[in-house]
């Protein structure tokens, strides 16, 4: 155990914080500058014993990402999923943070052990560690809904002391310096792989910004659209639609944005989605193949999303899927100032009509022969029809019994719908808005929400 009378080194304080901005500079993740933060702050002869700290995030599944680093351990990571509105768990309000929000403060010192603090129930945990003093914190970055929140915790026999306090408080101001910059780089590229996908936004982080920059690649491509969405349009609310429409995207959508699989483009109630493969046979046939499996996919999720309707007495959803193999171009078109990174070409233009096959054929798949000659199994010739656009007849095929029935070994797991710990039950920290008390009663802020935290 660690004494508090130690000396703490400013010259080797000054190089922990140099390596911080250092690193904050050369765009190392939040992970990375936590955790060489601690270990530093340890290897100098700080008596750190463990540090918990938590980022709000701006994307669309999660609210936050939280460290806790114990020493001469690995340091644990969460994320944190978005919860709908609802009640303050009761662990919250019962934590440090709370308090510390409550009261708008931006630090909390207790002693442990001795003292016998134990206005907290996570004292009792950290006492049953051996931790000895306990300093937690807010640091805001300036900006609504965004900042850092934490704790710091010693061993050492006594206590934290002011020479220690001094430098954690130090350490504490370029961290927030280091995680904002850090979280601002997370946040670029959190919005462009929502917006835009996640082979797309590497490539404008890369530099691909200019209209006109892009490739021609070969592509198996995917052209997806929801039956009947007009006159649901007509008999339904706003908001009844756009929730009719996601989960169609869930369900139909998202089996063709993994496994090499991207959507590049939501397209009114419809979606482009691209597998980039070479021009060799090998790599073409496992695009294909993946394409096919996301398709059995897709039909299985739609009829459990169509059962789930029929038990709500609503009327089932149609989709129709179009199925090819080809050249596309793929880059930056639009105006100069206003651009979208997309895939455009003959080929995207002829699975388009081959998706709008799927009515007169009447089957929710159609595939070109090129896709399917890759793709193999059991396919159904439906004859040669001309496409809007192509100077020739174009063989066209849908599947088989056999190759529409969902494999054992294709089963969906959607990691975003994980089950949630307690721990993440209440943790929605600085992201939400914080809470205004009114007359004695808790109200919910102008965004409607109540802030939820780490009970750490």
């Amino acid at each position: 155990m660690s004494e508090a009378g130690i000396e703490i080194s400013e010259t080797l304080m000054d190089r922990v914080v140099a390596w911080m901005r250092q690193a904050a500079l050369q765009g190392d993740n939040l992970g990375t500058i936590v955790t060489g933060t601690c270990e530093r702050l340890a290897a100098a002869g700080l008596p750190l014993a463990r540090a918990h700290l938590s980022f709000s995030m701006l994307h669309p599944l999660y609210d936050a990402s939280s460290f806790t680093w114990n020493r001469g351990a690995e340091i644990r990571m969460q994320e944190f999923l978005t919860v709908p509105d609802g009640a303050t768990p009761d662990a919250f309000v019962k934590s440090p943070y709370f308090y510390l929000l409550n009261n708008n403060l931006a630090h909390l010192r207790r002693r442990l052990g001795e003292t016998g603090y134990n206005e907290f129930p996570v004292f009792k945990d950290l006492e049953e560690l051996g931790i000895t003093d306990y300093l937690a914190f807010v640091q805001s970055f300036d900006e609504p809904n965004r900042g850092m929140m934490g704790s710091w915790a010693t061993d050492a026999k006594g206590g934290f002391n002011e020479e220690m306090i001094k430098v954690l408080m130090r350490i504490q101001g370029n961290l927030a310096m280091a995680a904002r910059i850090a979280v601002l780089g997370q946040l670029a590229e959190n919005m462009l792989t929502t917006y835009i996908g996640g082979d797309a936004g590497k490539r404008v982080l890369s530099g691909q910004i200019r209209r006109g920059d892009g490739e021609t690649v070969r592509a198996v491509l995917v052209m997806g659209d929801m039956r009947q969405s007009t006159e649901l349009a007509e008999g339904s609310s706003r908001q009844t639609f756009i929730d009719t429409l996601n989960d169609f995207f869930d369900a139909v959508a998202l089996p063709f944005n993994r496994n090499g699989g991207e959507i590049l483009n939501f397209i009114g109630d419809g979606f482009l989605a691209v597998y980039p493969c070479d021009r060799h046979r090998v790599p073409s046939e496992m695009a294909a193949k993946a394409a096919m499996a996301a398709v059995r996919q897709a039909n299985a999720r739609m009829s459990a999303l169509n059962a789930g309707r029929k038990h709500l007495g609503l009327e089932p959803i149609g989709f129709g899927l179009g199925l090819h193999v080809g050249n596309v171009m793929y880059g930056n078109v639009g105006l100069k100032n206003r651009l979208a990174f997309s895939a455009f070409g003959a080929s995207v233009n002829e699975v388009q009509r081959l998706e709008g096959l799927t009515k007169k054929l009447e089957n929710p798949v159609v595939a070109s022969e090129e896709f399917v000659k890759y793709c193999g199994g059991d396919w159904v010739s439906r004859g040669e029809e001309q496409l809007r656009g192509i100077d020739h007849k174009v063989s066209v095929y849908v599947p088989g019994a056999s190759n529409i029935e969902l494999k054992e070994t294709e089963a969906f797991v959607d990691s975003a719908r994980k089950p949630r710990s307690d721990a993440e039950e209440v943790m929605d920290l600085i992201q939400s808005s914080k809470l205004a008390q009114k007359d004695g009663v808790w109200t919910r802020t102008s965004s409607n929400r109540l802030i939820k935290s780490s009970t750490r």
